[in-house]
């Protein structure tokens, strides 16, 4: 199949089944590139929800770059990997510094920006400017890899190049890179799914080399993953009226550094995940079991026991505790399992 003939079956399903998503119905780069870091290791369905809102709040890149960090962290509250936000952050003050407050549209001015890498800038450059840039992601990795029965496994040097070196070769000249692009992750996000493709479906199956040899299945081969760490988690619930106690997280913790949660300790092996800072303190009198919670962060599986307790008498509590009013979730840079503990205690 011509790199031409591919494109054009690849658009054409594009255009009859692509999903109609807000950030799809904009050109302006500032929405895009916020699109762009809350989709990565993030469901659609979750940006969904999260992507007005933010806009909403952080309206353009100046205001991003005039928000607090904390206002920053409050608005990116359950969706994770925070480095994430601060980069945004990070990036919009950048352009504001240097670039008058617009996004530049220069490839090497674009991955100056913090927390920018290459499948960003050539996802905002191509689709906002309709530049002709490539990227990958991980929906395109799977596509070659399939399409063209890449055999190395995927995030070695040999991979990353091939890969590359196709999403370059296939970008169109006379036709959208932007819609290009596009239709990639669409097609590995709706047909060429990482379990159970939908081949039958597949508009380029009769060219696919590795549904031809039969290893679809196989294809791409995955890197090594790091083992899954099992956290065993106390929490704790201490109510004042209707207020919750939380405690921020330390700006050197390894993970989520000034976050709020729940007050929280590691009560199996030690992983350094969670400090239980709060134990020696002698503030509390834990109570009974409320129940148990499940929560992952990257690879750590974790059980929460959730516990009522009560401050100690004349306990003086540290400056790093504070109480949570109610509804008042949304102003504050809450963890993704404080969330969680809060929706199942109420």
């Amino acid at each position: 199949m011509s790199h031409a003939a591919l494109r054009k079956s690849l658009l054409a399903w594009y255009r009859a089944n692509r999903r109609d998503l807000p950030w799809r119905r904009t050109r302006d780069p500032y929405g895009i590139w916020i699109s762009e870091a809350m989709l990565q290791q993030t469901r659609v369905e979750t940006v969904l929800d999260y992507w007005p809102k933010f806009l909403q709040r952080f309206p353009n890149i100046a205001g991003l770059a005039a928000a607090r960090e904390e206002d920053v962290l409050a608005a990116w509250s359950g969706l994770g990997y925070y480095r994430r936000a601060r980069s945004l952050r990070e990036a919009a003050r950048a352009i504001v510094e240097k670039h008058g407050g617009e996004f530049p549209r220069e490839r090497e001015s674009v991955l100056d920006l913090p927390g920018i890498g290459p499948y960003t800038a050539g996802a905002v450059l191509s689709i906002a400017f309709d530049q002709r840039e490539p990227l990958i992601d991980g929906n395109v990795a799977r596509v070659f890899s399939r399409l063209f029965a890449i055999d190395d496994c995927l995030g070695t040097p040999k991979s990353e190049r091939r890969l590359w070196d196709l999403a370059r070769e296939l970008l169109p000249r006379s036709q959208s890179p932007g819609d290009w692009n596009q239709a990639l992750m669409e097609f590995g996000a709706l047909v060429c799914t990482p379990r159970a493709p939908r081949c039958e479906e597949c508009v380029l199956a009769t060219h696919c080399a590795a549904r031809i040899a039969g290893r679809v299945t196989e294809l791409p081969r995955p890197k090594a993953r790091p083992a899954v760490l099992d956290v065993e988690l106390e929490v704790l619930i201490v109510r004042r009226g209707g207020s919750w106690l939380i405690e921020q997280r330390p700006e050197d913790a390894a993970r989520m550094a000034g976050l709020w949660e729940l007050p929280t300790r590691e009560i199996g092996p030690a992983t350094g995940l969670f400090r239980a800072r709060w134990q020696p303190a002698g503030l509390f009198t834990p109570g009974r079991e409320v129940g148990r919670v499940r929560h992952s962060i990257t690879r750590h599986r974790i059980d929460v026991s959730v516990r009522e307790a009560t401050l100690a008498k004349r306990a003086r509590l540290p400056a790093h505790f504070a109480w949570l009013r109610p509804r008042a979730e949304s102003q504050l840079a809450l963890t993704g399992m404080a969330r969680k503990v809060l929706a199942f205690a109420n």
